[in-house]
């Protein structure tokens, strides 16, 4: 029974409670060392009747790839085969099973969600992780993904996090935060484990001890045997420190106490936290030490020793034993362990034994360290190939295999999600050397961080400056860079950079048959598109977008196609090559890819009106990006749903989001800004507020991105100016836009001009908008269309057509969602004296539904099996039954097969 923890307990038997009904949960239970976090985790245990799993992080195994998740797994890697091929590839690599690609970080925690739903299937399951601030990168970034991610499984899970000066976040997660217990609480723990006290003494230890009930226990045992014997006060003799603090060194007395051999055995027990019993012994033989001289340790309650492990009663315990042990004591331990660990599963754990071991420069444990790195890097330990590759520099005698391992250690901390650490150990590895091409991998990295950091344009002149440096030494090496930095510069409409960068890769020496060229030339085209010379562009730009529809490309070459289709103004294809690669990177399991991916394939989704999707894609993008803590992202997809939220009519939700949005669009100088700026447009557009409209709808059209897909605004500015009463203002960017239509040759672009000259041209309006009514593909445009085209013939007095044209405007608003337009449309029919009661928005039978659900149906739809959805979308399959679930009453079915009956768009 925990004293004075009622309150906490409830917590978490609520969680508990919860898992046991099939509604997932997760907490994280925070606080200082010895304020009771692992008791009440080990009290989960006492009313939990089905499968437990537990890990524990372990400080010493901090750097181990996937240690404490193999920890919590290994009796269950039997179920492997039961998982999405390559979630189960990706698991077994992480866990060192198997030789298979490198994994992503993203793949590993999508596979240990799969896990631990197969395992929840048949029966509830716990799972506890204490002392998680300590577990290594990989594990902690699987295990978090998987608790983000559960919803109907019955799956509780359980954190205990100690603060630390290094905060382990867990964003996304329910924290419960122990303080200390109260006077009442306290009082009960101490009469339980010192009895006796003078009241006197009882006030002092409480007081100290401030209601953490390790200080409690620990200040009055030593203040009760310091009064039976007539001793000072022991604890009273530590001076004024923070109560943590004071609890150590009352251990440290405690352990400085012990016999010689003792504290011996205790070092080797410390120095590594996996050691079986046999293996401490061995090294502390080493120094003269035997398992008889454990006795006084366990005599004292400072370890308990098991058949094969000895055990610290407390984590503070094993600190003082290996922080209070003279350094040449530490040094000969990791060095008796480097000879004790002999066996092939035990060579990480050696090598970094021999680092620890290691009192200066030494090239041998420098190589060994970096074949762990390697080893490391097979397995998707990011965090684990950083931390080998700087230590192996650390180590290194030759200054340039120092700067090239810190350089290396520096990339892998940046794909571990860790961009301070990346920065510091990438500006420390171009100050060692003089060599051009570490140099530039060094500069190439802070590229990256900058990307994220502060803006793509940074990212773009770092990139552009590290391609410079190899450009002759080392063309493939040149062309990653320039590669990062084009794609960065147009993210960050950056022109300059753009043409700089695609006149060094249209320059380089690459072989004749290199797939390259293909992809060049796109991003060549990109430039002069960009510039205003569209005539250039579309031809390699076509090409590419062409190749990408046979699939035959690499995923840089599909998404510089699908940009290239966005730019032409071409939705369908752009659409059509984003879904095949989004397709091909679920299968692959290339999670990296995925929110770069649904970015695009969501504004393609949005200019061809295809708006319930656009909104699923920008979901699940956003949601990608914040697992894997990409800033820059997330805040161009969520520029996605400002635009999406303005059509819907969701005002407060449009403007809300847009704030944030421009406010960091803004300053990392993203082009996805003018996009949100756009949707706020359409709010004053739709509501009437035209003057408002045009001068929002300018900024745009006259900003760098205007000759992107942005271009797609310039004829709502045409419609605002033409409506504000300036039609002169209208046509200040018209021109650029007709010139980019006829030179794309779409048939969208090309209805979107008749449009804009239906606008300005009153008596000649009716034969254009008849043109753009049989050119138009896509239902958005297509209705906005017709509703000017119904406004038109009210104004001409021709009520009949007028009304044939509004009604049909109407029902393709309904139909797509497109409540702005549609309430516009309705105040139109209202002049002429239409008031439609029923509008159908009921046809729009995905606006019934969230987001996830729509994805959920739509799978369904095709005939995927909630097993095959949850693979797509990193959920359990119970997640994807519960969407199910609550979709088809909205959808006014009761079986599956129904839902291919249905018209989903």
């Amino acid at each position: 029974m925990l004293v004075g923890r009622a309150d906490e307990q409830a917590a978490v038997e609520d969680v508990l409670t919860a898992a046991q009904t099939g509604r997932s949960r997760a907490l994280v239970v925070r606080g200082e060392a010895g304020i009771g976090k692992s008791a009440l985790l080990d009290h989960a245990t006492t009313t939990w009747r089905h499968r437990v799993l537990r890990s524990v992080g372990i400080e010493s195994d901090a750097e181990l790839a996937f240690g404490a998740l193999h920890m919590m797994l290994h009796p269950y890697l039997d179920r492997l085969d039961a998982l999405p091929g390559p979630q189960a590839d990706a698991l077994r690599a992480a866990l060192g099973l198997a030789g298979t690609p490198t994994p992503n970080r993203l793949l590993v925690g999508a596979a240990t969600l799969s896990l631990l739903a197969e395992l929840a299937a048949e029966t509830p399951t716990l799972c506890l992780v204490d002392d998680a601030q300590w577990l290594d990168q990989g594990s902690s970034d699987a295990l978090l993904f998987a608790a983000r991610r559960f919803r109907a499984d019955p799956v509780a899970m359980l954190f205990g996090v100690r603060e630390t000066a290094v905060p382990f976040r867990t964003p996304g997660l329910d924290t419960l935060q122990l303080g200390g217990l109260s006077d009442v609480g306290a009082r009960t723990l101490l009469d339980e484990h010192a009895p006796g006290l003078t009241e006197p003494v009882r006030r002092r230890v409480l007081d100290e001890a401030r209601g953490n009930p390790l200080a409690v226990i620990e200040f009055g045992g030593a203040r009760r045997a310091a009064q039976q014997a007539g001793r000072a006060d022991p604890v009273e003799q530590v001076g004024p420190l923070p109560v943590v603090r004071r609890v150590q060194e009352g251990f440290r007395a405690q352990i400085a106490e012990l016999p010689a051999a003792t504290r011996t055995v205790l070092l080797a027990a410390a120095a590594d936290g996996s050691a079986g019993l046999g293996v401490v012994l061995q090294v502390a033989s080493v120094s003269g030490a035997s398992a008889a001289d454990l006795e006084p340790a366990e005599r004292a309650e400072l370890v308990a020793v098991a058949s094969d492990a000895v055990t610290f009663r407390h984590p503070l315990i094993r600190a003082a034993a290996y922080q209070d042990a003279p350094h040449h004591q530490r040094v000969a331990v990791h060095g008796a362990f480097a000879d004790a660990l002999i066996g092939p599963d035990e060579t990480d754990r050696r090598v970094w034994h021999l680092a620890a071991a290691a009192t200066g420069p030494d090239d041998a444990v420098a190589a060994e360290l970096e074949r762990s790195a390697v080893r490391a890097q097979h397995r998707g330990g990011t965090m684990a190939v950083s931390a080998a590759y700087e230590r192996a520099g650390r180590l290194s005698t030759d200054p340039a295999q120092r700067a090239r391992r810190i350089t290396v250690a520096a990339q892998a901390a940046w794909d571990a999600g860790k961009p301070d650490r990346a920065a510091r150990l990438a500006a420390e590895a171009a100050s060692l050397t003089d060599d051009p091409v570490i140099t530039a991998d060094a500069l190439f990295v802070q590229a990256q961080i900058e990307y994220d950091r502060t803006s793509p344009v940074t990212d773009a002149a770092m990139a552009m400056e590290a391609a410079e440096l190899v450009l002759e030494r080392d063309p493939e090496r040149a062309v990653v860079m320039l590669t990062e930095a084009v794609n960065a510069a147009r993210h960050g409409c950056a022109l300059e950079h753009l043409r700089r960068a695609t006149g060094h890769l249209t320059a380089l020496d690459l072989p004749a048959g290199s797939p390259l060229h293909l992809t060049i030339a796109a991003e060549a085209g990109w430039a002069e598109l960009l510039d205003g010379r569209p005539e250039l562009a579309v031809e390699p730009m076509r090409r590419l977008l062409d190749t990408a529809r046979t699939g035959a490309v690499d995923y840089h070459a599909w998404v510089v196609a699908g940009i290239s289709g966005l730019m032409l103004g071409d939705s369908e294809a752009a659409t059509a090559a984003m879904t095949a690669m989004l397709a091909d990177a679920r299968a692959a399991g290339a999670v990296g890819w995925m929110p770069y991916t649904l970015e695009f394939l969501a504004i393609a989704q949005l200019l061809g009106g295809e708006f319930r999707a656009a909104e699923a894609s920008a979901t699940e993008g956003i949601d990608l990006a914040e697992e894997a803590g990409w800033h820059t992202e997330k805040v161009a997809l969520q520029a996605v749903a400002v635009w999406l939220a303005a059509v819907a009519g969701d005002e407060a939700r449009c403007r809300s989001l847009a704030a944030t949005v421009i406010v960091e669009g803004t300053a990392r100088r993203l082009a996805n800004t003018s996009l949100a700026q756009w949707g706020l447009a359409l709010l004053d557009l739709a509501a009437g507020r035209f003057g408002a409209a045009a001068d929002a709808l300018d900024e745009v059209c006259s900003g760098p991105a205007r000759h992107d897909y942005l271009i797609h605004a310039v004829p709502d500015h045409v419609e605002a100016a033409v409506r504000a009463g300036t039609p002169d203002r209208a046509r200040d960017h018209l021109p650029a836009f007709e010139h980019w239509a006829w030179q794309v040759g779409d048939p969208g672009a090309a209805a979107l001009a008749h449009r804009c000259r239906a606008l300005l041209d009153d008596d000649d309006a009716g034969s254009h908008y008849e043109r753009a009514l049989r050119l138009h593909p896509g239902p958005y445009d297509t209705a906005r269309t017709r509703l000017l085209h119904g406004e038109w013939l009210r104004r001409r007095r021709r009520r009949t057509e007028a009304k044939a044209q509004l009604l049909a405007a109407l029902a393709g608003f309904d139909r797509l969602g497109a409540r702005c337009w549609a309430d516009r449309t309705a105040t139109e029919l209202a002049a002429i004296g239409e008031r439609p009661v029923a509008r159908p928005q009921a046809g729009d039978l995905l606006a019934r539904l969230t987001p996830q659900e729509a994805q959920a149906v739509r799978l369904a739809a095709a005939g995927l099996s909630n097993k095959e959805i949850a693979a797509r979308l990193f959920l359990s399959p119970r997640t994807v039954g519960h969407h199910l679930y609550r979709a088809y009453p909205k959808l006014g079915v009761t079986r599956r097969t129904e839902l291919a009956q249905l018209d989903l768009g």
